[in-house]
């Protein structure tokens, strides 16, 4: 990929060099001007396509699944949500992996560890739960909940429950980049709940209190378990104290408590709502984004392209396309939950982000 710029590679092909190239190529080299303006673009060049994945065509599949392999043999009961320029990697937008996860009353996920940083959004059913290093958390709707990386966890459902979906979020394409990647099945099986059911949020759940003594001194939050009713509620007091984002509407990260930081090293979380009416201006960052609608319907156009959604509808954001918001509605706000790989965006110093136009202005729509 020649260009006429200068600074930038502008090589033509002749016979001598394509001999040259196939004499480097026999070293296992080659010549840096020949792949240079691929391999350094002028801006973030995302392959991962925006995408929406609508629950009301993907649910019937999902629980039709509960028939067709027990949760034993399947390891995890879970159908993934692949970007159709992703598949090569299981993602679902740049290096973030997501899924629908199902189990019935009664059934157990055996309990393991791997090195990928996983989180829980729970979508509908009663009775779910998840240990997480002896720590059992009792699960509803809209909850959200971290299986950190190296933990012991395991997931199941009680028998008195319901059938339960949730969405499972996961940075498995990244740390398998990173060939970093390690899977153990915990040797007994089950784990033993040595904490108090749901100690975690009693201990840490207290907006603005803390623990007056305590030795947590792992990297992820100690709140392993965000409920919905006070986050949501975090939500409409925010909303009554300003005007929050003009990009973002009245948005809030998911945080360590002891930090203030994101939950986890690799993986960061947030939950927006758009009052009635609500269209967010246009912008793009770098990161990616996978949302998922907690509550409402609206809309969002990505990358010039309009997607219709409502109430438990996945979609995502690839990094650097300019995007924005909307809620469909005039009495009702919405809420989108997202998971991103922010953290290590930060962490590398690679975050930018920029105004869509002067004035905030909108891509064409198709």
């Amino acid at each position: 990929m020649r260009e006429a710029v200068a600074g930038r590679a502008n090589v033509e092909d002749t016979k001598e060099l394509l001999s040259y190239y196939s004499d480097l190529e026999k070293l296992e080299a080659g010549a840096l001007w020949t792949v240079a303006n691929k391999i350094e673009p002028w801006f973030p060049q995302s392959v991962s396509a925006p995408v929406l994945w609508r629950y009301r065509d993907l649910r019937d599949h999902v629980l039709r699944s509960l028939d067709l392999v027990t949760a034993e043999k399947a390891g995890r009961r879970v159908i993934y949500l692949a970007n159709p320029h992703r598949r090569d990697v299981s993602a679902a937008v740049g290096w973030l992996y997501t899924g629908l996860q199902v189990m019935q009353p009664g059934e157990v996920a055996s309990s393991h560890q791997h090195s990928a940083s996983a989180l829980r959004f729970i979508m509908e059913g009663e009775g779910a739960y998840t240990v997480v290093d002896g720590h059992k958390m009792t699960l509803k709707e809209n909850d959200f909940v971290l299986t950190p990386n190296g933990s012991w966890h395991e997931h199941g459902v009680e028998a008195q429950g319901t059938p339960c979906i949730w969405q499972d979020g996961l940075d498995i394409p990244l740390v398998n980049a990173l060939e970093a990647n390690f899977f153990a099945v915990h040797p007994n099986g089950r784990q033993e709940m040595t904490y108090a059911v749901d100690d975690s949020t009693h201990t840490y759940g207290a907006p603005g209190l803390m623990p007056a003594s305590g030795t947590w001194s792992k990297s992820y939050s100690p709140l392993l378990k965000y409920e919905w009713a006070p986050t949501y509620d975090a939500l409409q007091r925010y909303a009554k104290a300003g005007e929050g984002s003009a990009f973002d509407g009245v948005m809030m990260n998911y945080i360590n408590p002891l930090t203030g930081g994101p939950v986890m090293q690799t993986i960061g979380a947030s939950m927006q709502l758009l009052r009635p009416g609500e269209r967010t201006k246009a912008h793009r960052h770098t990161g990616s984004f996978v949302y998922q609608v907690a509550k409402g319907k609206g809309y969002s156009i990505i990358a010039g392209k309009r997607f219709e959604w409502e109430a438990r509808d996945i979609f995502c954001v690839p990094s650097w396309a300019v995007h924005e918001h909307g809620n469909s509605s005039d009495s009702e706000d919405a809420c989108l939950f997202a998971f991103n790989d922010l953290p290590v965006i930060r962490a590398l110093g690679l975050y930018r982000e920029e105004a869509f136009g002067d004035n905030g202005g909108h891509q064409p729509v198709t």
